[in-house]
Parts: C-alpha cells; structure tokens; sequence
C-alpha cells in the first residue's frame, strides 16, 4: 500500500474515533474554521480522504490537533512512535554518565573539530567491526 492511502485510512479511522463522519464536507469545515492560513478547497480535503495527498505539515499539525492525535502518528502510523521509543530507550540503558559528559562537551565544540571527532571515532568503530550506518542505525561489518 502506498503513503497516501494509509494516511487516507488513519484520517479517516481517526474522525470516526473523534465522532465524526468521515465526509468531506465535515472535515471542510473544521479544518478551515481552526486554520489561520489559506482556506483549503473542498477539491483538496477530498484528496486527502481518497488517499490521492498529504497536506503540508502546517495542515497536518492542524488537523492532528483538531482530532486529538499527535501528527507523527496521523501521518505515519503507530510503528513510527514504537520505533523512536525504541531507539530512545537503547540509548537511555546504553548510556551512562561518562558517556553524557563526553557527549555534552562534544556538542559544545566548533564544527571542524566536532566533524574530526567523528572521523576518529568512526575509524575506531570500523576497525573495531562495530562500525554503524547513520542513516539506518544497523550495525554493519567494517569494509574491506
């Protein structure tokens, strides 16, 4: 399934726990009653509930608010929550106070000694095999 149709579905699936009917029309109304920008077009909400858009994310804070959900989980799903609770809760077991105080000062230096320290540590990780994928935060083997 793509994007647009599960953001279609939690949308709706979220007005109807709202007490709402997952109408256009419905929606429409609310919306635009609470937003302080550019009314939508009715063209618009519809598309949002046919799964053909996602508003823009000003839109999507709005409508989360107007639903009572946070706007991670309305445009994303539940697993996205589950997933940073789970890298949060590695990072406060794995962590201890060593680890913050190198941390803190760390972020506290200039950007071309912050971008060297990395360098370092991730030459460390890779010879080490426990280099990580930033984008992924997997761990990988080190490269040959």
């Amino acid at each position: 399934m793509n994007n647009k149709i599960e953001f279609a579905q939690r949308l709706r699936t979220t007005m109807v726990n709202a007490g709402l009917e997952p109408r256009t029309g419905v929606l429409l109304n609310l919306f635009n009653s609470h937003y302080w920008g550019r009314s939508v077009t009715f063209q618009a909400v519809s598309r949002w509930l046919k799964g053909e858009a996602i508003p823009a994310q000003d839109k999507l804070v709005v409508l989360a608010g107007l639903l009572n959900i946070e706007p991670e989980v309305l445009r994303f799903g539940d697993t996205v929550r589950h997933s940073v609770q789970q890298r949060r809760q590695r990072w406060d077991e794995g962590v201890g106070y060593l680890e913050r105080e190198t941390f803190d000062a760390f972020l506290k230096l200039p950007a071309p000694q912050r971008k060297l320290i990395r360098e370092v540590i991730l030459t460390f990780a890779k010879a080490h095999g426990t280099a990580s994928d930033t984008r992924t935060g997997t761990s990988r083997e080190p490269e040959c």
